[in-house]
């Protein structure tokens, strides 16, 4: 039956229309857009994850696509999810994205930089992770904001470093991206 449908798309206009706002519940399409991006960002770097730590069979064709996700997600693609008048609630995105847009923008083109070397490590491996991917003993796991580390020297070229090492910096430019603009779920 269309009804419903209907009637509820009659409400909502008419709410509009006569000035109330729709409920706190309601996401806007460009916030459940980009919660879409960010659930397929998570479950590409879950294949990413498994794959190196042996979970799953490496496949080359699978290790591509989920850093092809991360990579085309990222960057300005993400800086552009967010615009200003998106953020807070009912979004989990802080307001202070709109403050402190220009290191938002900087960790999104980061993490792009490091998913684009990461893509083309893949390529470079069609047949399983090589010695050559695998982070070497005493390399640090992750980064501090904007590839940096805690002694203040900046990153190597990222097409320099083993693919496993970059897979650890994306994910601490997640961390270090939700923990700055993200609000804590309860």
């Amino acid at each position: 039956m269309r009804r419903v449908p209907i009637i509820a798309a009659v409400l909502v206009i008419a709410g509009i229309a006569a000035g109330t706002a729709l409920p706190k519940t309601a996401v806007a399409p460009v916030v459940a857009e980009r919660q879409a991006s960010m659930k397929a960002m998570a479950s590409a770097a879950k294949t990413i994850s498994e794959i190196f730590a042996g979970q799953v069979a490496y496949d080359a064709a699978a290790f591509k696509a989920a850093t092809e996700t991360i990579r085309r997600r990222s960057g300005s693609a993400m800086v552009d999810a967010f615009p200003a008048d998106s953020l807070g609630e009912p979004s989990d995105a802080k307001a202070d994205i709109g403050q402190s847009r220009e290191e938002f923008a900087a960790l999104a083109r980061h993490l792009e930089s490091l998913a684009a070397a990461l893509s083309d490590a893949a390529d470079k491996a069609p047949d399983g992770i090589t010695q050559a991917m695998r982070m070497k003993p005493g390399m640090a796991m992750g980064s501090s904001l904007l590839g940096k580390r805690a002694g203040g020297a900046a990153e190597d070229d990222p097409s320099k470093m083993p693919a496993e090492h970059l897979f650890h910096l994306m994910l601490q430019d997640c961390t270090n991206c939700h923990a700055k603009f993200r609000e804590k779920q309860q």
